[in-house]
């Protein structure tokens, strides 16, 4: 079933979940976060970011959007860290039901002017908008976008943003990066400050850079009002990893053969997050809303 971001989350948000987002950057990837999803009976957000579109191609969305369509859980399908106008119509045009504008390294009025042009774009097509205000870490050069110093969020300003803005979640700032943890940085979340924050802005809240950290903190988050955590390291860490040990047989040469593991080391590692998110059992809270394709 394919809905909306903001008819995803507005169920998690009442009911004190959070629903995974997890990026792929290919079909079998892909196959496998629905699967595990349908066997723990989880809503689902598909997500997507400009390099991983690029990556795939462009074709690659209507498979993508047949596949949320047949699947028996609740999926949205995010556009995840665009930046650009540009981008934005891309991703509206290639099927995405949910789109994030990320101009969280703008200035405040910059990034709110940005949004509300975001905003402008995607409602009147009954598509839901997230954006970011403080800026998330950055762990290595493989990860996503982020700063080497996290700029927190700041409640009194989220309130402000979410007024000017209309969006429907937002992602905050409270101590995630983007990667995997090295050895020698020591994740902590700012669960004060998410608490000042939801309670300045009771809609949807984000966590970016959710991979690597530890699940009690995570756990918190969720219970404080977190709706929405990004993963893309930990899955694609468990899925490459599977895929380094796989090819040590060097006799193997056929993807059905050396997918296969991947996938299921994929999902054992999905399946964790999905129920360290309260996500299991929950595909049950959606009524069986109009398909959107």
């Amino acid at each position: 079933m394919l809905i909306t971001g903001n008819d995803l989350l507005s169920v998690a948000n009442e009911n004190s979940f959070a629903v995974p987002a997890f990026n792929i950057s290919d079909w079998a990837m892909m196959r496998g976060i629905i699967e595990i999803s349908e066997e723990t009976d989880s809503p689902l957000i598909i997500a997507i970011h400009p390099d991983e579109l690029a990556h795939v191609g462009e074709d690659f969305m209507p498979a993508v959007v047949q596949a949320a369509r047949r699947a028996s859980v609740p999926v949205a399908i995010h556009f995840d860290h665009g930046t650009t106008y540009e981008q934005m119509l891309i991703a509206v045009r290639t099927g995405f039901t949910s789109v994030m504008l990320d101009a969280s390294m703008h200035e405040y009025e910059d990034n709110v002017a940005r949004t509300q042009q975001a905003v402008a774009v995607a409602h009147p097509l009954g598509l839901s908008v997230e954006a970011e205000l403080g800026t998330i870490g950055k762990t290595d050069d493989e990860a996503e976008a982020g700063t080497e110093d996290i700029i927190y969020t700041d409640p009194e300003a989220a309130k402000d943003f979410v007024a000017k803005t209309g969006v429907d979640s937002l992602a905050v700032a409270i101590g995630t990066r983007h990667g995997i943890y090295p050895s020698h940085l020591e994740p902590e979340l700012k669960l004060d400050l998410l608490k000042e924050i939801k309670a300045a802005v009771p809609l949807p809240l984000v966590l970016h850079g959710g991979s690597n950290n530890p699940d009690d903190e995570i756990a918190e988050s969720v219970k404080l009002g977190v709706n929405k955590i990004n993963i893309s390291s930990d899955i694609k860490v468990a899925y490459h990893q599977k895929m380094r040990e796989v090819l040590q047989d060097g006799g193997l040469r056929e993807p059905n053969t050396i997918q296969p593991a991947c996938i299921e080391a994929m999902k054992e590692t999905a399946a964790h997050k999905i129920r360290l998110f309260a996500a299991d059992g929950k595909a049950a809270l959606y009524p069986r809303l109009t398909d959107l394709r």
